[in-house]
């Protein structure tokens, strides 16, 4: 049996144990085309013996770009890995000023790429930097196919020294450099090795209840972040189909067509999710009108493990029964289970997901921790709302004097990549500083409570945690995205980005005079003070010196390809208070 140490020993492992004829499953020309665990492992060994061919030495780097997930990506990042080369990873939204940076930083000897507008963009700064070629997944006329990638290594010839380069790489080299997006200056280079990623895959498998070589993912946050990559290596680990969403847009109809056991996801597409869930509520009439909003009531009040005593569960099983299980049937009818990550997850969806049995289990990590830290898991009383669960196996965290959650374990990064100044400021000893404010519980969960980097303190000498605040303002329907500014001011306020698909439906149900374009409704009085009720509502649960005191509404959605938004749907505080500016200045002119 294979031993599992470097990340190219997945398809292996899964080929003897849990072999699969639907390995890897991607929608084109309408209909689902699936290859197995061989057909991935000897197209993998193509690729090898290509790139072989073309000169890829040990410790060359190969960039691969694409903007969805799809099984081109999966099979190449095993081409290169078991030559002992590098895949680099690249988030498809970034500024040509930035792809330009990313492929001369890590000397990028190749490109792969999905599409023809990236095609496009790195055609236009290839000569700026070390590339060779570039290949692209799509069929594009005149650019160079992955598949003639294919062609190339059919030649069996040198699988000899395939073998060879497998057997020279150590579990402990580098396998990958993942840039990270950061807001300000330039991305820096995460250097991951195999057993970086594979030591946290074999301790976070302990937390999530497959059913091994029988269970179904849909898989949609990008591969280029490391959550998802971990956790397609961990399907892969436990025998599980995977399978690609199609966009966003899609989600609904492939969950419908898949219908997967376990999904991964930001939190920002869950709300969208249970959004969407509510305004079809909104449409019901009458008696079944009233009894979906009993149930979601009694949602939002869950507890895991019985908490709230008999008669709330037997109300539970009725609610279940009667409206919960249709919830379960518009996403798929088979999902169990479904994590989050990269952001804080708002309770109240932990607490309806739960109660309509399909629990999210809230996770924490970073970049630079390969990266799961800590996961829920609802087995053995590990699943605690409001927490990121407890610390994985083999990992340690220890929460320092100033609050800051330092972490040690075999998934620390091993540095960024040609920085060893920017290195040298996150990590003590063995300890990397995650820049996180947390609380390690009585019971061993631990809890975030801010961005060590966003708690601000007023004019008055008052710390604010944004975070706490934003949180509970989105559980506002008409409040989209929200940050909470005011640092060294005499109080805190917030920009807002309304949800103007809700706030128009509001419009027409309520019968308002307002007209529905984004600059009507935020110039509009009666929403302003609509959304001043929802405001004053969540003020309630902070003290005096917390509460936002004002608001101003943004005209625009906030978007990645704006710049508001991470290509993982986080906001990007430091562009977004740049983009208003003079709105803040509004604000604070005002006061």
């Amino acid at each position: 049996m294979t031993n599992v140490t470097r990340l190219f020993d997945f398809p292996l492992y899964q080929l003897e144990k849990y072999p699969l004829e639907n390995a890897f499953s991607i929608k084109k020309n309408n209909s689902w085309q699936s290859i197995s665990t061989k057909e991935y492992i000897d197209q993998a060994n193509a690729v090898s013996r290509a790139f072989l061919k073309l000169g890829v030495k040990p410790n060359d780097k190969i960039a691969v770009i694409s903007s969805t997930n799809r099984t081109e990506w999966n099979i190449c990042d095993i081409g290169i890995l078991q030559i002992g080369a590098q895949n680099v990873p690249i988030y498809p939204t970034i500024s040509l000023d930035d792809f330009e940076y990313i492929l001369n930083h890590s000397e990028s000897k190749y490109c792969l790429v999905s599409d023809k507008e990236l095609a496009d963009k790195i055609n236009s700064i290839k000569d700026k930097t070390l590339l060779k070629n570039i290949y692209t997944f799509d069929e594009i006329k005149d650019e160079k196919n992955w598949t003639e990638l294919l062609k190339l290594g059919e030649d069996t010839s040198n699988q000899d020294v395939v073998e060879n380069r497998k057997a020279n790489v150590d579990k402990n080299d580098l396998a990958t450099l993942i840039y990270t997006s950061g807001t300000t200056g330039k991305p820096k280079g995460v250097m991951l090795s195999h057993y970086n990623i594979v030591s946290n895959v074999l301790d976070s498998e302990k937390r999530v209840p497959f059913v091994k070589g029988k269970s179904k993912a849909l898989s949609f946050l990008p591969v280029c972040h490391v959550f998802e990559r971990m956790i397609l290596y961990l399907y892969q680990y436990c025998g599980v189909e995977i399978y690609f969403a199609e966009s966003i847009e899609k989600m609904a109809d492939n969950l419908k067509e898949v219908k997967p056991n376990i999904m991964t996801a930001v939190p920002r597409l869950y709300e969208k999710v249970y959004d969407k869930i509510i305004a079809k509520g909104m449409d019901l009439t009458r008696i079944k009108k009233m009894l979906f909003f009993w149930a979601v009531k009694l949602g939002l009040k869950f507890e895991p493990y019985g908490a709230n005593g008999w008669w709330y569960e037997k109300q539970l099983k009725l609610a279940r029964k009667l409206i919960f299980s249709k919830w379960k049937e518009g996403l798929g009818g088979n999902l169990e289970l479904m994590v989050s990550g990269s952001a804080a997850l708002q309770p109240r969806l932990c607490r309806i997901f739960a109660a309509a049995e399909m629990p999210i289990m809230e996770g924490y990590g970073l970049t630079e921790t390969s990266p799961v830290i800590s996961v829920n898991d609802r087995r053995n009383k590990g699943f605690k709302i409001g927490t990121v669960g407890r610390v994985i196996d083999n990992v340690d965290v220890k929460i320092a004097n100033d609050g800051e959650i330092l972490v040690k374990g075999p998934n620390i990064m091993q540095g960024y990549y040609k920085d060893s100044e920017k290195t040298a400021e996150v990590m003590t000893g063995e300890y990397f500083h995650t820049g996180d404010i947390g609380e390690l519980c009585k019971d061993g969960f631990l809890k975030i409570t801010d961005r060590k980097k966003d708690m601000f303190k007023t004019s008055g000498g008052k710390y604010v945690v944004p975070s706490l605040i934003e949180n509970q303002l989105k559980q506002s329907r008409f409040i989209e995205q929200v940050i909470v500014v005011g640092e060294g001011q005499k109080m805190p306020a917030a920009l807002v980005q309304p949800n103007f698909e809700f706030i128009k439906e509001w419009i027409e149900r309520k019968k308002v005079t307002v007209r529905t374009d984004f600059t009507s409704i935020c110039e509009s009085k009666i929403i302003i003070d609509r959304i001043q009720e929802e405001v004053d509502e969540a003020n309630q649960n902070f003290g005096k010196w917390e509460q936002v005191k004002k608001f101003e509404l943004t005209p625009e959605i906030w978007s990645i390809d704006a710049g508001h938004l991470t290509p993982t749907m986080k906001i990007k505080r430091k562009v977004v208070k740049e983009i208003y500016r003079d709105l803040i200045d509004k604000i604070y002119q005002t006061t």
